[in-house]
């Protein structure tokens, strides 16, 4: 079951149905789909992605996916899952454009490090950021993340994946199959919405804003 987070600043917290519009509105956003280098998805697939959230990925444990909540209001996205480029897992997060610029795109990918060292066991996760996203770029230096490879889209945008240690774990992960490395596909949500396993993403404002690192999201 996909726990509740807490960081300084963030709360991370299962979807409820009553998000829905706020999930999409973020997803509708043609800037936070720009730096996740992906096009607009029509609002009813959108709210048809939302739903499965509820009723397929929590059900079914596939993967931890998050409404990322500042003082009460909805900030972003966040997911840990398997990758769909290498083996192991990636961080997904997008932050809404009002956040972008105060450190918080940092602040969410140290907190879903931190979850998947405590209660995952992993040891290593995977991020891509687009590489005309300078800024996010930077805030992944920062963060320790180093360059692995470049992937190239047909269209010849190029893709920086990135990957960083995770910290040391301050309890021991579960046993759980589903809580595990390796254990569940954590198939990709699709489309523009975060979970897309095409472009990994990590980031924040105009300073860190949204990566195509299956962390979309600025930072």
């Amino acid at each position: 079951m996909t726990p509740v987070l807490r960081t300084e600043r963030l709360e991370f917290l299962p979807y409820r149905a009553e998000d829905e519009d706020a999930f999409v509105g973020l997803l509708r956003n043609e800037e936070v789909c720009h730096w996740m280098g992906q096009e607009l998805v029509p609002e009813p697939d959108l709210r048809a992605l939302f739903r499965a959230i509820l009723t397929e990925i929590y059900p079914e444990r596939r993967f931890d996916v998050w409404g990322l909540w500042l003082d009460g209001a909805y900030a972003g996205h966040a997911e840990l899952k398997e990758t769909g480029n290498v083996p192991g897992h990636e961080l997904v997060t997008a932050l809404a454009p009002a956040y972008w610029g105060h450190g918080l795109g940092g602040e969410v990918v140290q907190g879903l490090l931190r979850h998947a060292a405590d209660h995952l066991g992993l040891t290593e996760a995977y991020g891509m950021v687009g590489a005309e996203n300078t800024a996010s770029l930077a805030m992944c230096r920062r963060l320790g993340f180093r360059h692995v490879r470049d992937v190239v889209a047909d269209d010849g945008r190029v893709t920086r994946m990135l990957m960083i240690t995770t910290p040391a774990p301050r309890t021991s992960p579960p046993a759980s199959p589903a809580q595990t490395a390796g254990s569940t596909s954590g198939e990709p949500l699709g489309g523009c919405a975060p979970g897309s396993a095409a472009r990994p993403g990590a980031a924040s404002g105009p300073a860190e804003r949204a990566a195509a690192f299956d962390i979309p999201g600025p930072a």
